[in-house]
């Protein structure tokens, strides 16, 4: 019996059938035809529900040991700080900076990372941000903020 990925599958469980209920019972959920506002959470709570029944049945198969480990203190904090970071600094920076300071940020949370992958994470990470907030949803931030005089 596997720990890990049986209270993996009480979570999924938990979750999807929680979404289930509560879109069967506070929104109307219509057809396939006819979507209502709960059809999507319905549907996304059964797949969600499907898979944790699959990582549970799976993990009742399996044989494997489970050994708690600590959690880094930095890698902690970095993952911590990132979201905190983004926050305090989308407004004074703009959205192009804060996004690359916090994914440059999340990435000391890895140990052994070198420079130019890690850049490049933040560079892609950022680009893939900036077209879908900014040009695909059109969220509306400054790309550049007031802090560099822009």
């Amino acid at each position: 019996m596997d720990i890990k990925n049986i209270a993996a599958s009480g979570t999924l469980l938990a979750v999807g059938i929680g979404f289930g209920l509560s879109s069967v019972f506070t929104m109307d959920v219509g057809s396939a035809l006819r979507m209502g506002p709960g059809y999507f959470p319905l549907i996304l709570s059964i797949i969600i529900t499907v898979i944790g029944i699959a990582i549970g049945t799976k993990a009742f198969a399996e044989t494997e040991t489970f050994s708690p480990q600590i959690v880094p203190l930095r890698a902690l904090a970095a993952i911590i700080v990132a979201p905190i970071l983004f926050g305090l600094t989308v407004r004074g920076l703009g959205f192009v900076p804060a996004v690359a300071l916090t994914t440059l940020s999340a990435a000391t949370a890895a140990t052994g990372q070198k420079v130019q992958v890690v850049l490049s994470i933040a560079l892609g990470i950022t680009v893939f941000c900036l077209g879908v907030f900014y040009y695909g949803l059109g969220l509306p931030v400054r790309l550049i903020g007031p802090w560099f005089g822009v």
